[in-house]
């Protein structure tokens, strides 16, 4: 592969793979391995490269989790409603579930309010387990 820069097929394959994908965070490594797949291997310095351009251009979220492990990122087309809720991240499954909730949001202003502090919802992840997860360890729990 040459170093002309990342081509347009690479970027859009890229782009298709976070769109199929927006319910999910994604990494690095995932995007490498399926770019590898469709036949198209990118350097992984060359994806973060467009992963940043992307999240500069608001089309991609970049969520990171802590110092330790490699930041995450979801496609959000630069619509404002992901920017105005929470989100729950499932442990077990992966899953990304965007939350509209009243009580967070008055949670949410409450802080605001109260303690001069602007919480950036669309950062704002709760970890834990969905329902499908936690009704399967459920059952086999034998509960």
């Amino acid at each position: 592969m040459k170093n002309s820069g990342y081509n347009t097929s690479q970027k859009e394959k890229l782009i298709d793979f976070l769109v199929s994908n927006k319910e999910k965070h994604t990494n690095v490594q995932e995007i490498s391995a399926y770019l590898r797949a469709e036949g198209t291997p990118v350097g992984t310095a060359t994806i973060y490269r467009q992963l940043d351009r992307l999240v500069e251009s608001g089309t991609v979220r970049k969520f990171v989790i802590d110092g330790k492990t490699g930041a995450c990122y979801q496609y959000i087309d630069n619509k404002s409603e992901c920017r105005e809720h929470f989100h729950l991240k499932c442990l077990c499954c992966g899953k990304l579930i965007h939350l509209n909730c009243g009580q967070l949001m008055d949670i949410n202003n409450h802080i605001a309010e109260h303690h001069g502090f602007i919480v950036d919802s669309s950062q704002t992840v709760f970890y834990g387990r969905c329902a499908g997860c936690s009704e399967f360890s459920a059952e086999e729990a034998g509960e």
